[in-house]
Order: structure tokens, then C-alpha cells, then sequence
């Protein structure tokens, strides 16, 4: 059995497809609804938001989709990416697991995220589009699409999370270098940030409302379109070049492994190294453990309660059939900005209604002591979104060594944390909460959001 540091691809062996794991679930999945008539929705309801492109993809069947020769090209400025055997972390935990990382922190942005930026920004572009709105919490999206926006010459907005854009400037600086604005949400600019800083003028924000915010100023302006960075089905199956990447180079070291982690927020990265591993589960008699690891302070997967919900705020979202904390909960300020989202996509919400995926919550605190051991240890500094998976990877560790059971882990080292560096001096200054939401808060929330019953 091969055993190397560093697994890479040569460019020609980058997957030319994206795979979406719809074709190989059983059944049908509940369908989302337009807002007003209560009826599913059809890609007309999504035109005035989405190019065409995007939209066949969110409502497509096909097993694999092409990925266009133009996106492959940019893909290649960074991808594929290196799979990462962490031997130092590994010692340091000193247990019967073999420990491998993604690392989607080589990316010109520093995160997974313009795996979708790209593909997203280039169909609109195909269809002459020159003005889009987006949201960001952590800064990781917009920075992704601002650079995404800029190679095809298409002007951003970009609504950044208020207690975000308050604790990551930097972020700020380069959305701002790609060529994009950047406005702290709640704003003034919208009748949503309007209604928002109405009933509180200190809200720190969240990606409910600058979805919110966003999709209100892109329906404004029949040139300008919307992109999200999470949740929906074509972002999710635009991440999968990742495990698809993950998947052919354990090929090459005779490996596979026996666990799967991504941290969770709105399912982008979660989906992009899990997806693939899971058809081995669906289709090709595999049995691994696919998890996803939430803040235990926006438990939507593992406290949540699976209904139709909106994706934002106000509600100009189609009802979404997702596990959610409600639309109109605000979670509390920690600094995995990326996660800090209500609901759960669609696909994701039935992997794990069904049962074929797991849920998992991390405290804060946990999260980056967790980051800090990685970048002792392995030398790179992770983001807070991360950590998370980071902390779940030693939780796995500890439980191998109990069982005495020896374990191959793999989990998507989904952005570096290099302009994060004043959540870690909090850290090392013993300034970081762990912040705790009561179950009344959760039902409270839930009931205060609710449209339609709750499914069963």
C-alpha cells in the first residue's frame, strides 16, 4: 500500500464533470414553493434571480453534467487541488488513524468557494449579464465571487454580514481589490435592512437578512441577477470537483476511507467532498461515515426541526423543505461567519431525514483549539469555519483510540484563516464565549417562523 505526504493530479486528470447526487437518490424530493401560491416552483419563477443555465441545473436529473471548457480553464489556475496525508497531526493525536486533508485553501481566494463563484459567474455572463447582488457572512463567498466577477467583466454588490464585516476588514479589502462594493448588512439601501434596523438598530446581521437584502436589489433592476453561495442544488453540485478529485487520488495511493467530514453552514463544502463518496454508498457498496459539523451555537442539523422554510429573512425566498432554526433567527456573533446560516439545503436536509449522512455540533472554543493543534502541528492556519471539521477529525481520533479500531479520516480543508488572525488572539486571550441556545429559544424561533405545519 502506497503511502505518501501529498497526493496530487496532473492538470489533464482534473474532472471534466460535476456530479449531482439527486440522480441517485431513492424517491422524490419534496418540491420548494413559491411564496405566494404555495405551488412549486418552475424555472420561470427563477428567471428573474438565475441565468438559464444554472436554472437547468437546479432542476436537472442527470447523474453528471459537463463542466464548460471555459470554467475548466480558471479551475486551472488552482485545481486540482493537493490531497494532504496530516502525519504531524496524526502523531500529535496519537491514535490508530490515518488523517487526510483537502486543502481548497490554495484557491486564489483561500477557500472552496470558487468552485461555484466561477461557473456561476460565467453563466451569467453568457447571457450578458453586467450587474449582480450576492450576500457573504465570513467574507469567503464575496471575496470568491468578487474575483469570479471580475475575470468576466461584471460588477458585484456584495451585503456582508454586519458583525462579519465589523470583525474581518480584510475580507472587505478584497472584495474591494476584485473590484466589488461591500455594504455591512443590516443597510439603509433596502427596505429589508430598513424593516430590520427598525426593530433593531444593533442587529449584528445574518445571512438571512442580507439575502434578504441582496435578492431585494437585484429584483429592482431587471439587468442585474442574484447568486448564492450555498444551499441550492447547482451550487451544491458545483462543489463536487472536489471529492470527485478526492476520490482519484486515493485511487493512486490504493486507499479510501472510512470517514468523510465537512463543516456544515449552508452545505457547499459539506456537499462538495461528500457527495462523491456518498454514490459509493448509494451505488458502488461502500459504507462510509459521511458527517457534517454545525456551531453548536446555530444547530439547525442536529436541534432544528425539518419543515418548509424561507431561505432569508423577510421571505422572498421560495419555501425551502429544510431543517431550520426559523428565518427569523439571528445566531449569536462567533467567528465562523460561514456558518452562522438558519436553514440547511434541501438535498442535504434529506440525506439526513433518510439517514445516510450524520450531524454533528462543536462549541467555539472547541473548534479553535482544534485550529490551533492543526497549525502547530501541520503549519497552516485554518479558517473558523475549519476548525470545525478539524475538531470533529480529533473527536473521531479519541473514539478510534477507545475502540482500539483503526480508521482512515478524510475532511475538506475548506479555507485558510490568514485574515482571521483577530478571532485567534481573542482565542489565546481567553476572550472567546461559548454561547449556549436553550431549547426554548429553538421552539420559540421555530414557531415564530413557521409558514406551514411541519412535515413528518
Amino acid at each position: 500500500m502506497k503511502n505518501v505526504k501529498k497526493v496530487l493530479l496532473e492538470e489533464h486528470e482534473m474532472p471534466k464533470q460535476w456530479y449531482n447526487i439527486v440522480a441517485d437518490m431513492s424517491g422524490e424530493m419534496l418540491p420548494s414553493l413559491h411564496p405566494g401560491t404555495g405551488q412549486p416552483i418552475g424555472p420561470d419563477d427563477l428567471a428573474p434571480l438565475f441565468p438559464v443555465g444554472l436554472i437547468e441545473q437546479e432542476v436537472s436529473r442527470e447523474r453528471y453534467i459537463d463542466i464548460p471548457e471555459e470554467v475548466q480553464d480558471i479551475y486551472k489556475i488552482w485545481r486540482p487541488s493537493p490531497l494532504v496525508r496530516a502525519s504531524r497531526f496524526e502523531k500529535f493525536l496519537d491514535a490508530p488513524v490515518k488523517i487526510y486533508f483537502k486543502n481548497e485553501s490554495v484557491s486564489p481566494a483561500g477557500s472552496h468557494k470558487p468552485n461555484t463563484a466561477v461557473p456561476q459567474a460565467y453563466y451569467n455572463y453568457k447571457e450578458g449579464v453586467k450587474s449582480m447582488t450576492t450576500e457573504t457572512g465570513a467574507g469567503q463567498w464575496g471575496s470568491a465571487l468578487a474575483f469570479a466577477c471580475e475575470l468576466f467583466g461584471i460588477d458585484l454588490k456584495v451585503f456582508m454580514v454586519k458583525v462579519s464585516f465589523e470583525q474581518k476588514p480584510y475580507r472587505q479589502f478584497m472584495m474591494n481589490t476584485w473590484g466589488a462594493s461591500v455594504v455591512a448588512s443590516p443597510s439603509l439601501l433596502t427596505a429589508a435592512g430598513k424593516q430590520i434596523l427598525a426593530e433593531d438598530p444593533d442587529s449584528p446581521g445574518s445571512l438571512g437578512i442580507a439575502i434578504s437584502e441582496a435578492i431585494e436589489m437585484a429584483v429592482k433592476d431587471e439587468k442585474t441577477r442574484y447568486s448564492l453561495g450555498s444551499v441550492l442544488n447547482h451550487v451544491l453540485l458545483h462543489q463536487t470537483i472536489i471529492g470527485e478529485e478526492a476520490i482519484r487520488q486515493f485511487e493512486k495511493i490504493d486507499q479510501y476511507p472510512d470517514v468523510v467530514i465537512g463543516c456544515f453552514g449552508g452545505g457547499s463544502n459539506f456537499a462538495g467532498i461528500s457527495f462523491p463518496f456518498l454514490r459509493g454508498n448509494l451505488t458502488g457498496g461502500q459504507n462510509t461515515r459521511i458527517v457534517a459539523v454545525e456551531p453548536h451555537s446555530c444547530p439547525k442539523l442536529t436541534r432544528g426541526k425539518f419543515q418548509y422554510d424561507f431561505g432569508d429573512t423577510i421571505g422572498m425566498t421560495p419555501l425551502i423543505p429544510m431543517y431550520t432554526l426559523g428565518h427569523k433567527f439571528i445566531p449569536p456573533k462567533i467567528h465562523a461567519g460561514g456558518l452562522r446560516y438558519h436553514g440547511a439545503g434541501p438535498i442535504i436536509s434529506q440525506l439526513l431525514k433518510d439517514g445516510l449522512i450524520e450531524a454533528t455540533a462543536i462549541p467555539q472554543n472547541e473548534s479553535f483549539a482544534a485550529g490551533i493543534a492543526f497549525a502547530r502541528t501541520e503549519g497552516i492556519i485554518p479558517a473558523p469555519e475549519t476548525n470545525h471539521a478539524i475538531a470533529q477529525v480529533i473527536r473521531e481520533a479519541n473514539k478510534a483510540k477507545e475502540e482500539g479500531v483503526e480508521k482512515t479520516i478524510v475532511f475538506n480543508f475548506s479555507g485558510h484563516g490568514l485574515v482571521d488572525m483577530a478571532a485567534y488572539d481573542q482565542y489565546l486571550k481567553g476572550q472567546l464565549s461559548d454561547f449556549s441556545i436553550s431549547d426554548q429559544q429553538i421552539k420559540e424561533s421555530i414557531e415564530s417562523s413557521t409558514v406551514l405545519p411541519a412535515m413528518s
